[in-house]
């Protein structure tokens, strides 16, 4: 399959656009850690690390319910107008976030910032699944691309997030305000609406150009799509290893942070680091998992996608083991600790591969409802949602009773949940990826 040059770069505009929205959303998120560490300097109280972990939970709640409501809009009234919501709650979330140091408002900013991912993501993976139909390599990389565009934005926003609060403080929030517009910008100008909506795009396809009718049925459908049971072989799986990413994501940089109670003096990542120390382990960590992105986005034609993500978990696993001896090892000489230092990043770079393979194989369940692939999509983030709250909740209690040895061993139990349903997923496989058993490594 190639693409028309409108449809081309509309694709380029959408992944430029969400590298740029989760940009913010990955510097709001770190910015607020820091900004919590410190809260009394600002007039506000204490903060645990529950409340950090319910923080996390509460901007994934708000993807989770409001997900599937855009992405049926999203259905209905175009993917390109939809998409340019998600800018408009962000920036309306940071600009309140300077402004108050209450934790009411700040946990309804949270709320904002969930609903600014979850109004554009739907729309941008219909889009992607609309144009990715039929073409096995084209929907690996795509969706490779998506989870890079998304992984980095993240990943950059949190390595920058430490040198911007060391600069100018909280009002970082105030310069994201205006990272939310150039992505506003992006989606406005950069897609084009007769490339990418169905209800309006010239097509030969019946089930397409009826798709804005369809989609208007509303829950009907979506209840149509749920009811299928290639959704609830996906789902546990997927929100497993959500919940295991999301234990980190929620936790990690305030237990690094944080002053560390004497109880956990055995643990050398707890506490004592700084923005900076931060921001280079971030951006490290982000170009491998980038890496591995980029290697597993290329093998969706010859290798199936349970294999891909049965590596990914025990890659998580060997990750696990590396970092226990990693953060049991101060009393070990440099040169000791190299070899787990490589082990923990190869498996993070196998690891990387999961989150594409699930992404494909949800893109090809789309398949069977051409004319609501936004609603379809937007269960990407129904089921990232579950698994973040869940990880984010779980991250918190964890990190109160052990600390970063708390949030190793939730992250192993987690992986181990993820194991157990994806030989039933694989049984099945067959039914959504037409070439599913094709290749040396099916």
């Amino acid at each position: 399959m190639t693409l028309g040059r409108s449809a081309d770069r509309s694709l380029a505009a959408c992944l430029l656009g969400t590298f740029t929205l989760r940009f913010s959303t990955g510097l709001t998120g770190a910015l607020l850690v820091y900004y919590l560490a410190e809260l009394p300097r600002h007039g506000g109280p204490t903060v645990s690390p529950f409340v950090v972990g319910v923080f996390g939970a509460l901007f994934y709640a708000a993807e989770l319910v409001l997900s599937p409501i855009f992405g049926l809009l999203s259905d209905r009234l175009g993917h390109h107008r939809v998409m340019q919501y998600g800018p408009v709650f962000g920036a309306a979330a940071v600009l309140l976030t300077f402004a108050f140091a209450d934790l009411r408002i700040l946990g309804g900013t949270r709320l904002l910032e969930g609903a600014s991912t979850a109004a554009s993501v739907p729309s941008i993976l219909g889009f992607i699944a609309m144009v990715t139909a039929g073409d096995e390599l084209m929907r690996g990389r795509a969706s490779a691309r998506f989870e890079a565009a998304t992984l980095a934005g993240l990943g950059l926003g949190l390595v920058c997030a430490g040198l911007v609060y060391r600069l100018i403080g909280p009002a970082g929030f105030l310069l994201n305000a205006l990272i939310y517009g150039g992505s506003f910008l992006i989606f406005r100008f950069g897609v084009d609406e007769a490339a990418t909506d169905p209800a309006v795009a010239p097509t030969a396809d019946p089930a397409r150009a009826a798709g804005a009718h369809i989609g208007a049925t509303g829950w009907r459908r979506y209840l149509a799509i749920l009811a299928t049971s290639h959704v609830w072989l996906l789902a546990p799986t997927w929100i497993a290893v959500n919940a295991a990413l999301g234990l980190w994501t929620g936790q990690s940089i305030f237990q690094l942070v944080r002053r560390a109670p004497p109880r956990f003096a055995d643990q050398s990542l707890m506490g004592g680091f700084g923005p900076l120390q931060i921001s280079f382990g971030v951006g490290v960590a982000l170009l491998v998992f980038l890496a591995g992105l980029a290697y597993w986005g290329e093998r969706f034609k010859s290798t199936r996608r349970t294999t891909i993500i049965f590596y990914g978990i025990v890659g998580g696993a060997v990750l696990v083991a590396a970092a226990v001896v990693i953060n049991h090892g101060q009393d070990l000489p440099v040169l000791a600790l190299a070899p787990f230092v490589i082990l923990l990043a190869a498996g993070l770079f196998v690891l990387a591969g999961a989150t594409p393979a699930a992404l494909g194989l949800l893109a090809d369940l789309s398949e069977g409802f051409p004319a609501d692939r936004g609603a379809v999509m937007g269960l990407y983030s129904v089921f990232l949602g579950v698994g973040q709250i869940g990880g984010n909740l779980i991250g918190g209690a964890a990190a109160e009773w052990l600390g970063i040895d708390g949030l190793l061993v939730a992250t192993l139990i987690l992986l181990g949940v993820a194991l157990l349903p994806l030989w039933q997923l694989r049984t099945f496989e067959h039914q959504l990826t037409p070439n599913a058993g094709a290749g040396p490594s099916a």
